[in-house]
């Protein structure tokens, strides 16, 4: 069964999932020019972006509710011509998320969390709005004022008139059904010429086992030779 979130004015609809990946300072995704028919047809419809014209290595996804995974090329920056590259290790950091926001920037609460009572005392009246959503009327038990909550439409009511409710007790259910995972790896920038040197050592190293072991045989052949004289 597939996730549905509350949207916006309330109704339930499908998952916003979307992922962003941190490339070490300097890496770039591969223009499309770069990327081959195979990888193409690989990626599909994935979307994504980088986070700011002057941010090349922050890529934002948007992710397809049918995606599970996706190829990625990119190149690093050449050491040889950047003086602020290096032959390093360098980590890539990723992370995941779906669902909508449960806080606005500016601190209020979205239709997307559970809402809890602002005072202790009795549930007066419950007001279902026209548009969706309740009023909450709750005569404080303390000082017999009323103290309306407003609910707006997609979280579930928990609550009924007439029932005896404490301070931050939960009026609605939690409607989130978003999550976040983050994840990180490495990769290593090599310098070609040490991979060179590398199996140019190696390839030495071959040969001269295999040159001891010419020399040891022939060393016995002219041993023998000797004790046949």
């Amino acid at each position: 069964m597939q996730l549905k979130q509350v949207l916006a004015n309330g109704k339930k609809g499908g998952l916003n999932v979307g992922a962003v990946l941190i490339l070490p300072q300097g890496f770039e995704l591969a223009p499309p020019d770069r990327i081959s028919p195979e990888m193409k047809e690989k990626i599909g419809n994935l979307s994504f972006q980088s986070y700011r014209p002057n941010k090349k290595n922050i890529i934002v996804l948007f992710l397809g509710k049918n995606i599970v995974k996706s190829p990625f090329r990119f190149f690093p920056p050449d050491p040889t011509t950047r003086k602020d590259a290096h032959f390093l290790k360098y980590p890539i950091y990723v992370g995941g998320n779906r669902g909508r926001g449960q806080i606005y920037p500016d601190g209020s609460k979205s239709n997307n969390t559970v809402y809890n009572a602002t005072a202790a005392g009795i549930v007066k009246k419950i007001f279902r709005k026209e548009k969706g959503g309740y009023e909450i009327t709750i005569v404080d038990a303390s000082d017999g004022r009323e103290v309306v909550d407003v609910i707006p439409p997609g979280p579930e009511l928990l609550v009924s008139e007439g029932e005896s409710i404490k301070l931050d007790q939960p009026l609605t259910s939690n409607p989130n059904v978003g999550g976040f995972g983050q994840g990180d790896a490495e990769i290593v920038l090599q310098d070609p010429l040490r991979v060179q040197g590398l199996l140019f050592f190696f390839a030495s190293v071959i040969l001269a086992q295999i040159f001891l072991v010419l020399k040891k045989k022939q060393f016995e052949k002219v041993q023998l030779s000797e004790m046949n004289f």
